[in-house]
């Protein structure tokens, strides 16, 4: 069964919010578009306490972009963002949701940042997605979404880490782009991991023949 990930297209990622990637909302369509050829749809929500320490109001004197060491592990300061249960939280009102079967939220414990949807960035605790995928015979991922060089790029690295065949639906991500050629590093080293790209076209191209 193949399966596609929809990862944190939440209100603050968009643009408007705390932390938004540039042109965020230009993959919304096409992820709707998409989900009608997929088997199984789950998606990810960034779901953090008021205190998360990823967030630079946590660490005075640092800045947006600094990073720090916490708990053994580096750690990027972000705008205060998709605090559990806010507005920015929520998936965005234009996304289609009703076909989503399950979602998983990361990031929830106070000292520990989850990148992806799979485990938290030390790599210790699983957000439960893997054991879904698994009990439902799922063999390929197929992920969408938001930050292409962070999120989608953790969850894809760990997607391919735990046997699943992972592709990429490149016009379907965005990327933050804290440094200039991020989003580029970020797909190469995917591709390196053994993650196949792909671009909606193979669904939605007139006549694609694209399986679901």
């Amino acid at each position: 069964m193949n399966a596609l990930i929809m990862v944190d297209i939440q209100n603050d990622f968009l643009p408007g919010g705390a932390l938004a990637v540039p042109h965020g909302d230009t993959i919304i369509s096409i992820v709707n578009r998409l989900q009608p050829f997929f088997q199984l749809v789950v998606a990810t929500q960034d779901w953090h306490p008021p205190n998360h320490m990823s967030f630079v109001s946590q660490h005075p004197g640092h800045s947006v972009g600094d990073v720090v060491n916490l708990d053994g592990l580096d750690q990027v300061l972000w705008p205060t963002h998709c605090v559990h249960n806010s507005h920015g939280a929520a998936m965005h009102d234009q996304l289609h949701t009703t076909s989503i079967a399950e979602v998983f939220h990361k990031g929830t414990e106070p000292r520990l940042d989850s990148y992806s949807g799979f485990f938290d960035n030390g790599g210790n605790h699983e957000t439960g997605m893997g054991t879904y995928l698994r009990d439902r015979r799922v063999t390929d991922n197929f992920i969408v979404g938001l930050a292409t060089d962070y999120c989608v790029r953790a969850t894809a690295l760990d997607s391919i880490r735990l046997g699943f065949r992972t592709w990429l639906i490149e016009d379907a991500c965005r990327g933050v782009e804290l440094n200039a050629g991020d989003c580029e590093a970020a797909i190469t080293e995917m591709k390196q991991a053994g993650v196949q790209c792909a671009t909606s076209a193979r669904w939605l191209a007139p006549n694609s023949t694209a399986p679901s």
